[in-house]
């Protein structure tokens, strides 16, 4: 879980770089994961008013690079752009991310136990698990607070090793 990543090297020019982009496109930046030994740089991308992003919003991001790329010395010859939405499924690595999924449901999976002291009361099914899936009813720099099927679970937010959106499809 990176809930506040420091970003350095190529990574922090792309980053600063894509803020960039992202103003000149009036698109907010979701993610970005910058894979430096295939020099691959992975956006995930929104429009605000939708939070998701249709593939001519990926096209005009991704065109919007081109000059960058022709310009900054510093950009890899083999520098690999992939632009796309967060997707419905998306990540939570951040407390925007958290924000933005309050009152979702959400799966997670934690490494670790279930801090009993703080769950008292709960079935020892539930604290002995390890996958969790509920409504995000609560969060904060050091815990979320998860509704599963009425009873509320207090995960610490250091053993988070995965969360992720998971909205009900369908009927």
């Amino acid at each position: 879980m990176e809930i506040s990543r420091e970003r350095t090297g190529v990574e922090k020019k792309f980053y600063d770089l894509t803020l960039k982009i992202m103003e000149e496109t009036g698109y907010e930046l979701y993610d970005l994961d910058y894979v430096s030994g295939s020099s691959t740089l992975k956006v995930f991308i929104m429009d605000p008013e939708t939070n998701s992003a249709l593939i001519d919003d990926c096209i005009r991001v991704d065109r919007a690079y081109n000059p960058y790329c022709e310009t900054e010395e510093w950009i890899p010859d083999d520098f690999v752009l992939e632009v796309s939405s967060p997707g419905v499924y998306r990540s939570i690595k951040s407390l925007k991310h958290f924000e933005m999924a309050k009152n979702e449901l959400i799966s997670c999976t934690i490494s670790g136990q279930v801090d009993s002291e703080k769950n008292k009361g709960l079935s020892k099914s539930l604290l002995g698990s390890k996958k969790f899936r509920g409504v995000l009813v609560d969060y904060n720099d050091n815990e979320i607070k998860i509704d599963i099927d009425g009873t509320v679970l207090s995960l610490d937010m250091m053993q988070i090793k995965k969360a992720n959106l998971d909205p009900e499809i369908g009927g």
